[in-house]
């Protein structure tokens, strides 16, 4: 039951002002001691003819009776409202308990559908640490959106066509060995694309002949297009161990590869609208009038570049799913790429335009080292999943030595640790990665909420009596009641992370439940014999109502959980 609106209706048949006027006013105190919900009075004054003071003090004393309400306090020119403890814990968790793993699901998404483009490494270039932020955060953010009733498609955009694989074919000729190759297709792959930045520094005609091998490619080059299918086709194979370890599938693969057939009608389409214009031997779309740099749309050779496919690529989706929302998760660096795209899809295609989304992100930063493909010099994703789950696997192995199948406890929890610390901020706040930070068990990480999950197991485990039909009435106390009111905030925490792509109102939201439980669990017996039968079967399903929404929260975040740590 949404009790704040109970109140705002009550509050709207007294004074006759809007209800949702009245929702939009109120406010949660700072402090508990100051009641649960605030409505302040100043709106009213000029209505009323009297000060916010006195219009407090006499709807408090005239405001109605109602069961979960134990009282209406004027403070000031503020109406606060204390709520009934035993009331709201038995009206929320019995409906909590109703509703089951449903819990927090919304039908607001029905009949809608969001597109997510998360992940889309480079195919012939290293998986890297900088690429989980975007698969991470676009993972989750479709967990949330279906979680809400929302259709979702899952798009990896694969990085699969451009000037770079001219590059990396120059370089193949030259340079490549397939037996070597074949090995270890990824660092092999890099390290002769590197090669080529590192000689055509010496001899810039390398990169002429990397452009004539991208033009060759795009005219369907017999050749060139076999060696580009075989370096797709041996990363593929390699991205999906990092996948399968993230737990993460796709609906989609279609990467910039698929709108090459599709691109000579959005050329035609800018052209028949007279937005085309010639630019230095280059053809753009005059963007001034939006305060932006021109969009190029065809390089002076003739060639695509990553603006076309973008364009062909929106105008497929709208035409295949008719979406809702069509999400790009790129880094923040892109952000005036992505806002070109969408001032051009505006002026070819019109509103829909607008259901475009960029969710910007940050960087990935290690105290002593900085990131670069080109120099060669990057942190493969694979090897730091890998790390995590050994450095888990020692803590286990030292602090619970008699755990059953510790390997697969490590698995979970250590991918889990570098999931939790990439969704732990704002999206926009550069990461500096540490592993002590990720793997601390007690602090403000993925660990401390997956182990707060196995403690609340466990005693489910170690109860000697069930809970069915526990009387929530009794959960009076202060720990209690915060544990209890919080649970009840979970499906604002999701609809926020959705409203405003930001995972990180989930993830601040379960480490909060998680810190609560605990303290909950550390101030109150639940097990001990001398506690009263009722109140333990109240206090044990207060324990199921909590694990079973830590376990709903982390698996927005992509985070599965362990029964035993």
């Amino acid at each position: 039951m949404d009790f704040k609106k109970k109140v705002a209706e009550k509050i709207s048949e007294i004074t006759s002002l809007d209800e949702p006027v009245i929702l939009g006013a109120m406010e949660t105190p700072p402090d508990p001691k100051m009641g649960d919900v605030a409505f302040p009075c100043f709106p009213l004054a000029k209505i009323m003819r009297k000060s916010p003071a006195a219009i407090a003090q006499e709807l408090a004393e005239s405001f109605p009776k109602l069961d979960f309400l134990e009282k209406a306090e004027a403070a000031g020119g503020y109406l606060n409202f204390f709520y009934s403890r035993g009331g709201y814990a038995k009206i929320q968790l019995e409906e909590i308990t109703q509703l089951g793993d449903d819990y927090g699901k919304s039908d607001m998404g029905k009949g809608k559908t969001v597109l997510v483009e998360f992940s889309s490494p480079n195919i012939a270039k290293p998986f890297h640490i900088g690429h989980l932020f975007s698969t991470a955060l676009g993972n989750s953010l479709e967990k949330i959106y279906r979680f809400l009733g929302y259709d979702t498609v899952k798009i990896n955009h694969l990085g699969d066509w451009g000037t770079q694989f001219g590059k990396l074919i120059s370089a193949y000729k030259r340079w490549g060995d397939p037996k070597v190759i074949e090995k270890d297709p990824i660092k092999e792959l890099l390290k002769i694309y590197v090669k080529f930045h590192e000689e055509a520094k010496k001899d810039p005609s390398l990169e002429d002949e990397a452009r004539e091998y991208f033009r060759l490619l795009e005219e369907g080059d017999k050749e060139t297009t076999e060696l580009w299918k075989y370096f797709r086709e041996i990363s593929l194979v390699e991205f999906e161990k990092v996948y399968k370890m993230l737990n993460i599938t796709f609906d989609s693969y279609n990467g910039e590869s698929f709108y090459s057939d599709k691109m000579d009608e959005v050329v035609q389409m800018l052209s028949d609208k007279g937005l085309l214009v010639e630019s230095e031997g280059a053809k753009v779309v005059d963007l001034s009038d939006e305060g932006m740099p021109p969009c190029m749309i065809l390089k002076s050779n003739g060639t695509t570049i990553y603006a076309t496919r973008d364009l062909a690529a929106a105008i497929y989706r709208h035409r295949t799913y008719n979406f809702y929302r069509n999400i790009y998760v790129v880094g923040t660096p892109q952000a005036l790429h992505f806002r070109q795209i969408f001032a051009v899809l505006q002026k070819l295609c019109g509103d829909w335009a607008k259901d475009c989304k960029h969710v910007g992100f940050g960087l990935v930063k290690f105290p002593d080292k900085k990131l670069s493909t080109r120099e060669g010099d990057v942190v493969f994703l694979e090897d730091v999943l890998n790390e995590s789950v050994s450095k888990t696997l020692g803590i286990i192995k030292a602090n619970s030595p008699d755990i059953e199948d510790p390997q697969t406890v490590a698995q979970k929890v250590g991918i889990g640790a570098v999931l939790y610390a990439f969704l732990k901020n704002n999206r926009e706040k550069d990461i500096v990665f540490s592993w002590d930070t990720m793997l601390d068990f007690e602090g403000e990480s993925g660990p401390y909420v997956q182990y707060t999950y196995a403690r609340g197991r466990s005693i489910l485990r170690r109860a000697d009596t069930g809970f069915d039909g526990a009387d929530f009435s009794l959960l009076t106390s202060d720990e209690e009641y915060e544990l209890i009111k919080h649970i009840c905030s979970y499906g604002d925490a999701v609809v926020s992370s959705a409203e405003k792509y930001e995972p990180f109102y989930v993830n601040r939201y379960v480490t909060n439940l998680a810190k609560l439980f605990n303290k909950f669990y550390n101030t109150h017996p639940i097990l001990r014999s001398d506690v009263d039968p009722e109140l333990k079967k109240a206090r044990l399903a207060l324990v199921d109502v909590s694990v079973r929404t830590i376990k709903s929260a982390l698996a927005l975040l992509g985070i599965e959980t362990v029964e035993r740590m």
